[in-house]
């Protein structure tokens, strides 16, 4: 079990403060979902966590600086499914899923029989199995999301990172990756997830952290996170929200203001 921690991160793309002083604590035990609007920072954050951009302040690993790690160290460690992620080569869905184990192999060392029932296990749990010959750039998008899910997890690092991981995804496999994602958290590892869809943020994350304008806004259950108030003022919707079972549960009513115009 690995706990991911920052104090004082900052991200500065071009000229443009993206994240200013964002200060986290993500541990094992519980998925994390990190929500807001488009361009709050969520996926800039995330590649933040996993070294992919440069960032002022500390990011730490079970309390090591995580700059002074090593590559292939760090690698083992976090595993990372980016958003949108635009496959180039002709391979197999096997072969994809086993790009996942490179950070576990030698210099021209080949794939160990371990190896193989980790790629086996990441496939049955991304449900990937009967498109394991299929030819990854041939898929359709939902398939593909689930290939290079089942990529992330035959890592079988103890933190997994995924930005937007129900892009594409039909509503019974949003359902079905949701529920991986907790089993993997509850499993002991440290799993966050970017996400938009609140209603599903709500019913299977154990704690959101809310970003908007580059800082944090809230970092709580999702009782505690998705209000009428904090919606209306972060996202500019009306929202109303009962909880049941102690998750929340949203009915979005509409913008918040009506179109300048409208006369209404």
């Amino acid at each position: 079990m690995v706990t991911l921690a920052t104090a004082g991160l900052g991200v500065t793309l071009g000229r443009r403060s993206v994240l200013e002083s964002v200060a986290l604590s993500l541990a094992p035990g519980g998925l994390i979902g990190v929500i807001g609007p488009n361009g709050a920072g969520k996926s800039t954050l995330v590649r933040a966590l996993t070294g992919l951009i440069p960032y002022t302040g500390t990011i730490t690993l079970d309390g090591r600086d995580a700059a002074a790690i090593p590559r292939t160290e760090r690698a083992r460690t976090i595993a990372y499914l980016p958003q949108g992620q635009t496959l180039h080569w002709p391979l197999t869905v096997e072969r994809l899923v086993q790009l996942g184990r490179l950070p576990h192999l030698g210099p021209l060392s080949r794939i160990a029989e371990t190896d193989r029932h980790a790629i086996e296990r990441a496939m049955s749990r991304a449900d990937v199995l009967p498109l394991r010959d299929r030819i990854a750039t041939e898929l359709s998008g939902g398939e593909r999301a689930r290939a290079l899910l089942a990529r992330a997890l035959a890592v079988e690092a103890p933190v997994l990172i995924a930005d937007e991981p129900l892009a594409a995804l039909d509503p019974l496999h949003q359902f079905e990756v949701m529920e991986l994602l907790a089993a993997e958290a509850a499993a002991g590892r440290t799993v966050v997830a970017v996400l938009h869809d609140l209603s599903l943020a709500a019913r299977y994350c154990s704690r959101l952290v809310l970003l908007d304008q580059g800082r944090i806004i809230a970092d709580d259950t999702p009782a505690g996170v998705l209000t009428p108030e904090r919606l209306s003022r972060v996202y500019g919707i009306r929202a109303q929200v009962e909880l049941w079972r102690d998750v929340p549960r949203l009915v979005l009513l509409g913008r918040d203001q009506p179109p300048a115009g409208s006369g209404t």
